[in-house]
């Protein structure tokens, strides 16, 4: 998760209907994140030759109230997935604007132990260059500290897709507390403007204000449901 404080004007059209930004101390974050899915089901099918797969996703944090709740969730700007097919059911469920490209990932460990975690990268194949996702970490992971900025970044249990105008979608996403490494030489090595619009280029082409490499955990992604302004 390679994260980056964004003018809020530039998120502004990309807010769903009914949806606010959130911010961590006055600021505004978007998350270019990378994941790899392992034997994923969908509504409980195993569906051959799509349970194991890359995304790599731009996303950023919104909130709504429903009765007396606040809803903590994530809009994706763009989520890249290496199958068109996985990439049309999460559109027609979800209403997200995923495309598929060929896609991979590497992760390294430490020589002497095959359970201490050394690096992970993401790569990605967009108008024939070669784009990339990468971190390396040291020592074990740690639990996500209450009220930190690690938690503001991955402890978001809802999804919302839609803009201005239209209706959103939400949808609940339930995973246990992750553990998190502190990541180094966080590197994003993409052509922003055409891969995500002009307008990021200002804020993914410095380095991020921080990195994390999660260890991740079993995740279930409920039903989308259409929400409007009086629930």
């Amino acid at each position: 998760m390679l994260n980056y404080e964004v003018d809020p004007e530039i998120l502004a059209s990309r807010v769903p209907a009914n949806t606010e930004l959130e911010r961590w101390r006055g600021k505004t974050y978007v998350s270019v994140v990378g994941f790899l899915f392992r034997e994923t089901r969908i509504r409980g099918i195993a569906v051959p030759f799509h349970r194991n797969f890359e995304e790599v996703n731009l996303r950023f944090y919104v909130r709504r109230k429903a009765q007396d709740e606040w809803r903590r969730g994530v809009v994706f700007v763009k989520e890249i997935v290496p199958r068109r097919a996985i990439a049309l059911i999460a559109h027609l469920l979800y209403g997200e604007n995923y495309q598929s490209m060929p896609m991979g990932h590497r992760i390294e460990h430490e020589q002497d132990d095959l359970h201490a975690l050394r690096s992970v990268s993401y790569s990605w194949t967009f108008q024939g260059r070669e784009n990339s996702l990468a971190a390396s970490v040291a020592g074990a992971p740690e639990l996500i500290e209450d009220r930190s900025f690690d938690e503001f970044i991955a402890e978001h249990y809802w999804g919302y897709s839609g803009r201005p105008g239209r209706p959103t979608i939400e949808y609940r996403v339930d995973h246990p507390r992750w553990r998190v490494w502190r990541a180094r030489n966080a590197t994003l090595q993409c052509d922003v403007a055409a891969l995500y619009g002009s307008e990021f280029v200002p804020t993914l082409e410095r380095a991020p204000e921080s990195a994390l490499v999660a260890e991740g955990s079993d995740v279930t992604v409920q039903s989308g449901a259409s929400i409007d302004g009086n629930r």
